[in-house]
């Protein structure tokens, strides 16, 4: 199948597809008389296995390190990571790894988390990672401002409309923790 057919297959692009190939995850594939890229079905599925493990939390790097078995986790049933058959340096770093890079992301959350609530709740609400939050009290939160009144009915339909100001938004967005 080409490429376009590979990729939709696989739930990709083709753009990943050649992503993929020029970073090894997946061997060259077959060439049509014309040159065109031509995949097997056994291409498919390793390319359904490596988008399932970068879904899991792998990056392309942890896959490069052991592309060589990649192949292994498209049999039916695929090993299990970490089997006590499972040859010596098998993959099992790779997991450590990548669970030692989440371990280490979910601390940094935990301080984040910790320290927002310092700011919002002051020094004396220290709480743990595993206690929610408890809501702001209305003395804790700047009250909406009046919306704007409505424009008068001589005013052009194009005039802008405002949204009413409801305080300051505070947004923290999530780090990407790579090693």
């Amino acid at each position: 199948m080409r490429i376009g057919e590979a990729a939709a297959a696989a739930g990709c692009t083709p753009r990943a597809l050649r992503l993929y190939e020029e970073r090894g995850l997946l061997p060259p594939p077959g060439r049509t008389a014309s040159g065109q890229r031509d995949y097997r079905p056994a291409e498919v599925a390793l390319l359904r296995v490596i988008r399932e493990l970068l879904g899991s939390g792998f990056t392309i790097e942890d896959l490069r390190s052991c592309a060589d078995r990649l192949h292994l986790l498209t049999e039916d049933p695929p090993p299990r990571c970490g089997a006590a058959d499972a040859p010596e340096g098998s993959g099992s770093g790779v997991v450590g790894r990548r669970l030692a890079a989440l371990d280490a992301e979910i601390a940094r959350l935990v301080r984040l988390r910790e320290d927002l609530a310092r700011r919002v709740f002051g020094d004396d609400a220290r709480r743990s990672a595993s206690e929610p939050a408890a809501e702001p009290t209305v003395g804790q939160i700047p009250e909406p401002a009046t919306p704007p009144p409505p424009a008068p009915a001589t005013a052009p339909a194009t005039a802008p409309v405002r949204a009413p100001v409801t305080g300051p938004t505070v947004t923290v967005g999530p780090r990407v923790l790579l090693d």
